[in-house]
């Protein structure tokens, strides 16, 4: 409602919401204890030499505006990562520095797009894409993923999906919300296709088993999103990259002139030094993940939800819940204010995915833990003492 009578743009009235914060944002407003297992932040503090290695940038008065693109520091030290990780060779000029990744998917699409364009992509999928693509005038093209194949898109299904509009596919291995990786084969199949892929690498290093591959390896038709919040538990730093073809530079750059100007001086300075020195500490960082990532698989499975692919990356974990209860949105709140846990609503991610809810093992162990216990309780008082039998959803005989 305006009451005021002012108008209002229609893209930015009709933007849908980003869920998980909305769940996030209401277990801020609630009295008592809260265990939130609905967002994707590492709970780790950022490792000690890319602290010093900003406190280090500020005091040599790294405060000022860089180029728009980023300081050639960080853009050579992004191509290293790349050759040395996926033996792929990355010219630096390729490599534009952006204000977390967020930026970099929106730069991209804003590139490839125009009105009634089209990105082919999963369902289930990361809850903002579609409502970047619709923002930029775009058509988001779903192709439906199966649990049973680790919500992946199968290239056959892709294939049938292209038309004259098509401008990009656009994949996330690993993935939020599913937790799970692409296997080889299938990204070389969709890079066959001779389509552009917007590959969203976010969640590149945090694997826990098999390997993770980058498009980078399968075609160079492609453009690659990365940053450092995830790996390196830098979400307040906002420090990302985009990885573009060589003919989208220019247009891209302008658009980050007028946009953003540039990121963050101290900031870029930091991310130098985690892509260079960081390896052992993350190495801790994904030891725990391991550990939080196997309690809480074998946990929910317990308790009644459905896994068909265990996820083996990222840290998240999106089970079937539909035993429960059949609309996800109702569900995760009514777990936050009955049972005092905050958990992401399926729906959030595609219609694919309605009737699950992502766990987030982003937080202690010994929390999971009494999230869960607090989630089995809830589940037992609603529904019995015996969760491992299905109950009816709503509107089910």
């Amino acid at each position: 409602m305006n009451p005021n009578n002012r108008p209002i743009s229609e893209r930015s009235a009709t933007i849908p919401p980003f869920l998980v914060m909305d769940v996030l944002e209401r277990a801020m407003e609630m009295d008592g204890n809260i265990i939130h297992l609905e967002v994707g932040e590492p709970d780790f503090d950022t490792p000690p030499n890319i602290i010093e290695a900003g406190i280090a940038a500020l005091r040599a008065g790294k405060t000022h505006y860089t180029s728009s693109v980023g300081i050639p520091q960080l853009r050579q030290a992004v191509a290293h990562h790349y050759g040395r990780t996926y033996n792929v060779e990355v010219d630096p000029a390729d490599v534009i520095v952006t204000s977390g990744s967020s930026p970099a998917i929106f730069l991209a699409l804003a590139a490839l797009l125009d009105p009634g364009s089209e990105i082919i992509l999963p369902d289930p999928h990361y809850a903002c894409y579609p409502n970047f693509i619709r923002f930029l005038g775009g058509v988001p093209v779903f192709v439906p993923a199966a649990p049973e194949e680790g919500f992946q898109m199968k290239p056959e299904d892709v294939a049938r999906a292209i038309t004259n509009k098509t401008r990009a596919i656009l994949i996330n291995s690993p993935s939020n919300p599913c937790g799970t990786l692409m296997n080889p084969d299938r990204m070389k199949k969709l890079a066959d296709l001779n389509v552009p892929i917007l590959s969203d690498e976010i969640y590149h290093g945090l694997v826990y088993e098999d390997t993770e591959h980058s498009i980078l390896e399968f075609t160079r038709n492609a453009f690659v999103v990365n940053g450092f919040s995830k790996l390196y538990a830098m979400t307040g730093w906002r420090l990302g990259y985009l990885i573009a073809l060589p003919e989208y530079l220019r247009p891209i750059q302008k658009m980050s002139q007028n946009l953003f100007i540039s990121a963050a001086d101290f900031v870029q300075w930091a991310g130098v030094e985690a892509l260079n020195n960081t390896s052992e500490e993350i190495g801790k960082m994904k030891e725990i993940f391991n550990q939080r990532r196997l309690a809480m698989i074998s946990r929910l499975k317990s308790m009644g939800f459905d896994i068909k692919v265990d996820p083996t990356a990222a840290f998240y974990v999106l089970a079937d819940a539909r035993r429960f209860a059949a609309d996800s949105y109702t569900f995760a709140f009514e777990i936050l204010e009955d049972a005092g846990v905050g958990v992401a609503p399926g729906i959030d991610f595609g219609e694919n995915a309605e009737g699950f809810i992502r766990f987030s093992y982003t937080n202690s162990l010994e929390n999971i833990r009494t999230g869960l216990d607090r989630i089995e309780l809830y589940l037992k008082q609603r529904f019995g003492p015996t969760t491992r039998e299905r109950v009816p959803a709503a509107g089910q005989p």
